[in-house]
């Protein structure tokens, strides 16, 4: 795959068996983001690793979020000048919701800005840190489509996804 793609993962930096590591280590020419923690995540040191790789990556990247990444790559594209071919954003959490992690520092308010590039919200019914109707005023003002991927958790490691194929064609359709 010759268009550059950008790993974005949320807190605790998506382990061995999460599908985004998995995409990575099948596909060389992925770059997972640098932060300087993960497990105490900032909206704008995290905002500002995206610009900064964007920035070396080009537009023609496509963004792989989850979860808290997703919420970064928000807060990034609600910039001036912030442009990617496209962003798959999976388990957009709710930083109002219950589950929410204490230590996720500047995450809310959520920009309401239409991003400047297409993008996927995929969701599962039954994730703890989701809300749907969250997810669909996001989806409303960032102008992405949603995608309901069935119940399984919060779709990373533990819901046991492996590669997830349903998410690479969702990935497939936006990288084309």
């Amino acid at each position: 795959m010759t268009t550059p793609v950008l790993i974005v993962p949320g807190i605790n930096n998506s382990g061995a068996s999460h599908w985004q590591t998995i995409w990575e280590r099948s596909h060389p020419g992925f770059e997972r983001l640098a932060v300087e923690d993960w497990d105490h995540p900032d909206s704008a040191s995290w905002s500002d690793a995206i610009g900064a790789a964007m920035r070396r990556l080009g537009p023609r990247t496509v963004i792989v979020a989850h979860s808290l990444g997703c919420l970064a790559v928000a807060h990034w594209a609600a910039r001036e000048g912030s442009a990617a071919a496209a962003a798959l954003l999976v388990a957009l959490p709710d930083p109002q919701g219950p589950a929410f992690p204490p230590q996720a520092l500047g995450f809310s308010p959520v920009p309401e800005t239409r991003f400047p590039f297409p993008s996927i919200i995929v969701e599962s019914g039954d994730d703890p840190y989701a809300n749907p109707p969250f997810t669909q005023r996001c989806a409303r003002d960032w102008g992405s489509k949603v995608h309901q991927a069935g119940n399984h958790g919060h779709l990373n490691a533990a819901s046991g996804l492996g590669a997830w194929p349903a998410g690479w064609a969702l990935f497939e359709s936006l990288a084309r």
